[in-house]
């Protein structure tokens, strides 16, 4: 039998053209009626890999602009275009479409924080997600705190517990709140080291801690790990789709950071304890917030380099020195310059990423952000407490 065009299947058809750039595509979009159809099917929907190359390139194509215009985009694809694109190209480049309320609120979730849904008030979705949008651009681009006076952030503490605390906006510094910290808890001699723990469109966000090699495990911050290291992740693993099983998988344990809640300790041949992973039978692909292209398989490793969590793996992850004192997390606010590399530090990690331009304005990272980011601390957390305090 003759293979022929019209005899091949269309979702064949549709795997091929998604390999066009988008120009291409929107000219073979109109040269059949079986094409058009083709191209404007929802299902098949060719139109997917084009407009994620374009969001994660250093530049767009400029027939992305007008995309709404064309009928035969299905509108699904303005979620991602939303969700990823650069706030100035969405408010001063783009054609927007005409979204229904549904999808300009999946929009805003997917782009921002949970904590940021208390800018919306009485608004539509749409123009909560533009003003949002708007606000962003605007403080990436200037000084200003007008619209936030206290910037607040999360300090995970050895203890199990958790508090938010907040500071003023003007002058909110993280380095100098942590080395604070450090002096209060008689770590001032110690490096703050930083890491970046994932990034969305507009913000990153930071962890500041002090790694060291102590006498006494009463000096470990156990969750500090667990939030860095989610437990039965690997560097190996992409895979995003793995289940985490708690049965097969053994988790070594060092004798650092003590695995509370999980199964039976287990000895193996090479006489080290080991414990059954704890109850996180599977993690989730995090989507509200939608993780950038550098931390896309989020809470997943994600190869590439710029997934720098934590550093190296097993009995050598960072260096053999475990996670003491407090963490601090703080949310990054992304200008245009906050990717230019240092010649001074390691890029994405310690000093990079809070050192040099575009890398000095902060915004609020609440509890809610906490359970969106890191969903599997939530039952480690032994208590959450509003402002500084033991919570008694």
């Amino acid at each position: 039998m003759t293979l022929t065009f019209e005899t091949l299947p269309v979702e064949l058809i549709a795997e091929i053209f998604s390999e066009l750039d988008l120009e291409t595509l929107i000219k073979v979009s109109y040269l059949s009626r079986r094409i058009h159809a083709i191209c404007s099917d929802s299902s098949l929907n060719p139109w997917r890999r084009p407009i994620l190359r374009n969001l994660r390139a250093a530049s767009y194509e400029p027939c992305l602009k007008h995309l709404s215009v064309r009928s035969t985009v299905p509108r699904q694809n303005w979620h991602e275009i939303l969700s990823l694109a650069t706030p100035s190209f969405i408010l001063f480049d783009a054609t927007l479409p005409n979204l229904k309320a549904a999808d300009w609120e999946e929009c805003f979730s997917r782009r921002f924080l949970p904590g940021w849904k208390k800018w919306k008030k009485d608004a539509s979705w749409k123009e909560a997600y533009l003003k949002m949008l708007h606000r962003v651009w605007h403080r990436s681009q200037t000084s200003c705190t007008a619209d936030e006076s206290w910037t607040k952030y999360i300090v995970l503490n050895r203890n199990g517990s958790a508090n938010e605390l907040d500071a003023s906006s003007r002058n909110f510094n993280p380095m100098a709140l942590f080395n604070e910290m450090k002096l209060q808890s008689n770590l001032a001699h110690l490096e703050t080291r930083i890491r970046l723990v994932t990034t969305i469109a507009d913000v990153r966000i930071l962890a500041f801690g002090t790694l060291h090699r102590p006498r006494s495990t009463l000096m470990v911050n156990p969750n500090a790990h667990m939030f860095l290291h989610p437990p039965g992740i690997d560097m190996e693993e992409s895979d995003i789709k793995r289940r985490i099983s708690r049965i097969d998988h053994l988790v070594t344990d060092h004798g650092v950071y003590p695995m509370n809640g999980g199964g039976p300790l287990v000895e193996n041949h090479h006489d080290q304890i080991v414990h059954h992973a704890p109850d996180y039978d599977i993690y989730e692909p995090m989507l509200h917030p939608l993780p950038a292209p550098s931390h896309a398989n989020y809470p997943w490793y994600t190869p590439g380099g710029g997934d720098k969590r934590w550093l190296g793996s097993g009995e050598d992850e960072e260096e053999g020195l475990c996670w003491v004192g407090c963490l601090m997390i703080v949310t990054q606010i992304i200008s245009s310059k906050t990717h230019e590399a240092s010649d001074d530090w390691l890029p994405l990690q310690d000093l990079d990423l809070v050192l040099g331009p575009g890398r000095q304005q902060y915004s609020s990272f609440t509890w809610s952000d906490f359970a969106a980011i890191a969903p599997w601390m939530d039952e480690r957390l032994t208590n959450k407490i509003d402002g500084p305090g033991l919570g008694i």
